[in-house]
C-alpha cells in the first residue's frame, strides 16, 4: 500500500531541476513517484535525464505527447531534431513502456486529459483571452464518468487544483523543468507558472482529506541559471528565458515553438 505518492511531470530533459526534486521526496520518504510525462523533450540533457529515471523501480510513467512524439520517425520542431538523434533503443523502449493512464485507490493519472495527452484538462483555449480555467461545473461534468474522485495531469506545467462538485478534485503538479512556454497553434499563447521553481505535489493517505487524500504542492529551488545557460548554449533562448524567470517575457524571437 502507497500512503506518499509524489507526481512529477514535464522534466523536459532539465536534469538540474530533476535531480533536485529527487532529493527533495527522497528526504520526504515518498513510496512511489508518478511522473505525467515529457521527460526528455528539450535541449538540456535528454539521455542523462532518462538515464536518471530509468534507475528509479517505483516509478510509474505516463506517456506525453512530446514523449509520443519522439517515437514517431520525423519531426520539424527544433526540439525533436535535437532530443530524437541523441536517442538510443534503451530510451525508446523505456518510452513504449509508459502508460496512457493509470490509476490507484481513487486516483487516475494522465498527462493531458483521461482521452488525449495532447489537450489541457484544467484549461481551455480562446482567441481573445487566450488559456483560462474552466469553471468547475463544465469540468465535473467533461469527467461525469470517470469513477476516481481525484484526477491528476500534466501537460500546462502550470500547477492548480481545482475542487469540482461531488468531492472530486483536479490537480496539475505542475513542470519539474519548464515552468514556462510559447505555442503558436491553434493561435499564439503562452502558458507561464510565474516562478523559475521546479513543482510538484505530494499525494499523501489521509482519511479526514477529500477522496481519503491529500495534496501537498512543493516548490523546490535549483541552480536555474546553471540550467538556463546551458540552453542558451544549445541556441534555444526561449527555453533560458522560461527556465530562468517562469515566464516568456523579454524572450527573444530568434528561437520559439516547442
Amino acid at each position: 500500500m502507497y500512503n506518499i505518492i509524489a507526481v512529477i511531470s514535464d522534466i523536459h530533459s532539465n536534469l538540474f531541476a530533476l535531480e533536485a526534486v529527487l532529493k527533495d521526496l527522497d528526504n520526504l520518504k515518498a513510496d512511489l513517484i508518478v511522473n505525467l510525462g515529457d521527460s526528455l523533450f528539450g535541449p538540456l540533457d535528454p539521455l542523462a535525464t532518462a538515464g536518471l529515471l530509468m534507475q528509479r523501480k517505483e516509478m510509474i510513467n505516463i506517456m506525453g505527447n512530446c514523449d509520443e512524439h519522439l517515437l514517431e520517425e520525423t519531426g520539424t520542431s527544433p526540439t525533436y531534431r535535437y532530443v530524437k538523434p541523441l536517442l538510443r533503443e534503451q530510451e525508446e523502449t523505456w518510452i513504449r513502456s509508459h502508460c496512457g493512464t493509470w490509476s490507484y485507490d481513487g486516483l487516475l493519472f494522465c498527462h493531458g486529459t483521461p482521452w488525449s495527452n495532447a489537450d489541457y484538462l484544467l484549461e481551455e483555449l480562446t482567441p481573445a483571452v487566450g488559456p483560462a480555467y474552466k469553471p468547475a461545473e463544465q469540468l465535473a461534468a467533461e469527467l461525469h464518468r470517470i469513477e476516481e474522485r481525484i484526477v491528476f495531469c500534466g501537460h500546462s506545467h502550470v500547477f492548480h487544483l481545482l475542487e469540482l462538485p461531488e468531492g472530486k478534485q483536479a490537480v496539475n503538479p505542475g513542470s519539474v523543468g519548464l515552468p514556462a512556454y510559447e505555442e503558436k497553434l491553434p493561435y499564439p499563447y503562452v502558458m507561464e507558472s510565474g516562478t523559475p521553481l521546479a513543482s510538484y505535489c505530494l499525494c499523501i493517505r489521509d482519511n479526514g482529506s477529500p477522496g481519503g487524500w491529500r495534496i501537498v504542492h512543493r516548490l523546490v529551488e535549483y541552480d536555474w541559471d546553471k540550467a538556463a545557460d546551458l540552453a542558451e548554449e544549445a541556441g534555444r533562448p526561449d527555453y533560458a528565458v522560461a527556465i530562468r524567470y517562469g515566464r516568456m517575457t523579454g524572450e527573444s524571437s530568434e528561437t520559439r515553438g516547442m
